[in-house]
């Protein structure tokens, strides 16, 4: 079970191992420069061409191609491992705290003798960095919060690492000997943003041979628990995964049982036995202990009189809905006809224009916004706007030589400390919408920060707001602000609000998404796209969407083109 992105990371910490031994910079560059290829590269590690596409990429020395050869073949990469074992153990970790790269993490070893978490946790309580070099009490203070952050995260992973590595699970599950079905249950199932295990329910006849395979699987590295109905295994990556195992006719009642959450299922539980019926872990049986045989989820929930509830809407906090009440129906990926805020090598993508729209038009897509980072964004090569222009006419040029698609001219402008955008009026004129964002000054207090988004909001030329609360989940809390206030400008306004796709943001949370559905707010679903291969964000924007409740008519590239252009022209009527 190899996955590129498990590939990806573990290239980028050897990077990181070779910056802490004093490698030379340009080895250095090139493990990270393969990491980033690897990571945009558009195929699986399964495909039976991915070697020889890989190998082939630019940048992909004969060093790098022994890896890749050997990662694909074993799921290892023995280079990696000695260089982490060369090297004190606690050092990488202190590597992974915000602002402490190679170089300081190695001088707190050399200076204060420092190679664990909790010794730089110590060290800094009894204010040993103030007076080291290249540190203060500035940094000593960021070093603390960092290090309070890191011990809340600890064993928690983003939907975006845990979802792909779960789907190539259940396939390797599927083709095990015995096993009738196999789905993901669990968080991931429901979509939940950050999760801290995988959860797989299998219906299996023959319950030992597939405890066998999965012991034997490429990608486990240690068997924690192996019972007759469960298998909890841990993954190479850090990952907790466990295998319910039951019977066929027992997989549809355990599907929502294990699907959870906790809190819901104990609702249908209370459901149940006003049915004088009981729903546990044993399935849905009478009051006298007799399983009660149901064809598939709707059936549970009809057996239980009360409405189905996609997964996505099974938290502590949802409710359940009598049998034959009104229920919307929730968008889906089908439903997306086009998608915005891409970027392109114009800026900090790594596909040019065109390739990004061939990739778009092959999804089925009608349009495709390109929203390139603006001037101000210095460190992402953004547009002046002489490269406005240009780029425009490209898109002009590309929209004349071709039918049924269609480029929209955007740009991600950054909203400045001021609530201003960073061109002037008449160039933002020129642009079919635009997706104005915070990229800086993100320690401004909540009143300034609200007023600041608020006025960006109130501009006739924003046309959505892009992550609006700045979030990295697992890295970055988002910056202070007052969200209410925000959502009330947008409902007034007229302000498409952006569910941001990357699952290192998915921003904005589907718990605000409630509230600003409630005031009638427009919403885009949009894969901040760096690469090609980043379109498959989509997939965790629509389960931000789906679990907030919206339907298609709820997003704004759910529509097909002619109706898209007025809704992103509207603010300038």
């Amino acid at each position: 079970m190899s996955d590129k992105y498990e590939l990806a990371r573990l290239l980028a910490e050897i990077a990181q191992l070779l910056e802490l031994g004093g490698e030379n910079i340009f080895k250095i560059r090139a493990y990270q420069n393969a990491a980033r290829t690897i990571e945009k590269f558009d195929g699986n590690l399964t495909d039976p061409d991915a070697e020889a596409r890989l190998t082939g990429l630019k940048g992909i020395g004969q060093a790098l191609r022994e890896i890749i050869h050997e990662y694909i073949a074993t799921g290892r990469i023995s280079y990696y491992e000695e260089l982490k074992s060369s090297l004190p153990p606690g050092l990488f970790e202190l590597m992974a705290l915000p602002g402490l790269g190679a170089k300081k993490a190695w001088a707190l070893h050399a200076q204060l003798g420092i190679q664990s978490l909790g010794e730089l946790e110590y060290a800094c309580r009894e204010n040993r960095l103030v007076t080291l070099a290249g540190f203060g009490s500035k940094t000593q203070e960021r070093i603390l919060q960092g290090i309070e952050d890191m011990k809340k995260f600890r064993g928690q992973f983003i939907l975006g690492d845990a979802w792909p590595v779960a789907d190539l699970l259940v396939e390797y599950i599927k083709l095990q000997p015995g096993v009738e079905r196999a789905a993901i249950v669990g968080s991931i199932r429901r979509g939940v943003e950050v999760v801290s295990s995988i959860e797989i329910l299998a219906a299996c006849s023959a319950p030992a041979g597939l405890a066998a395979g999965i012991r034997g699987m490429q990608g486990s590295d240690h068997v924690i628990s192996d019972e007759a109905d469960k298998c909890v295994i841990r993954l190479v990556n850090g990952l907790i995964c466990t295998i319910y195992i039951v019977g066929a006719d027992e997989y549809w009642p355990a599907l929502v049982y294990h699907t959870g959450s906790s809190g819901y299922v104990a609702k249908l539980a209370d459901q149940a036995r006003r049915q004088g019926l009981l729903f546990s872990a044993a399935g849905l049986q009478t009051a006298s202990g007799e399983p009660v045989a149901v064809p598939d989820e709707q059936g549970l929930y009809s057996r239980l009189q009360v409405n189905y509830a996609e997964p996505e809407c099974r938290e502590d906090e949802d409710k359940l809905s009598p049998a034959g009440s009104e229920q919307a129906v929730l968008m889906s990926l089908s439903d997306i006809r086009g998608i915005f805020h891409v970027h392109t090598s114009y800026s900090d993508g790594s596909a040019s224009l065109a390739d990004m729209a061939a990739a778009a038009r092959q999804r089925g897509w009608k349009y495709l916004g390109i929203a390139d980072h603006s001037r101000t964004a210095v460190y992402a090569r953004g547009l002046s706007i002489e490269t406005v222009r240009a780029q425009r006419r490209e898109i002009e040029a590309w929209n004349a030589k071709q039918a049924g698609f269609i480029i929209l001219a955007g740009i991600e402008s950054d909203i400045l400390p001021d609530g201003s955008l960073d061109y002037p009026d008449e160039i933002l004129a020129g642009f079919d919408f635009v997706v104005a964002s915070v990229h800086s000054a993100f320690r401004q207090s909540e009143a300034d920060m609200t007023r600041r988004i608020v006025k960006a909001v109130q501009n006739r030329y924003v046309t959505m707001l892009g992550h609006p609360t700045g979030r990295l989940l697992l890295g970055r809390k988002g910056y202070a602000v007052n969200l209410t206030e925000v959502i009330q400008a947008a409902a007034h306004s007229g302000t498409i609000l952006e569910i941001n796709a990357s699952p290192h943001r998915l921003d904005l949370d589907w718990r605000w998404c409630r509230l600003a559905k409630e005031q009638g707010v427009l919403f885009a679903i949009n894969p901040d796209a760096h690469a090609v291969s980043e379109f498959d964000y989509m997939r965790y924007g629509v389960a931000v969407a789906r679990k907030a409740g919206l339907a298609a008519g709820d997003i704004i590239n759910t529509q097909p083109f002619p109706a898209v252009l007025p809704l992103l022209q509207q603010k300038r009527q």
